[in-house]
């Protein structure tokens, strides 16, 4: 029973960090970085799902590279 629950338990934390990882990912693609950041960091994000998308929540400096909307 308890293999069970470890299962079902290991599929749903693997899922949100799926969907965390691939909301970094769209914000990354949307930011005003270069090239080669983008692709740096999707790529940490990649090699490392975890680590990757803490390290890109907590230093990535997310503020200075977000692109601004005009509000009229």
């Amino acid at each position: 029973m308890s293999d069970t629950l470890s299962a079902y338990l290991g599929g749903i934390l693997g899922f949100i960090i799926l969907i965390l990882d691939l909301i970094a990912i769209f914000e990354i693609l949307q930011s005003t970085r270069s090239i080669l950041d983008k692709l740096i960091w999707i790529l940490v994000i990649v090699v490392f799902p975890v680590f990757g998308c803490l390290l890109y929540y907590f230093c990535a400096n997310r503020d200075s590279h977000t692109t601004k909307s005009v509000v009229p």
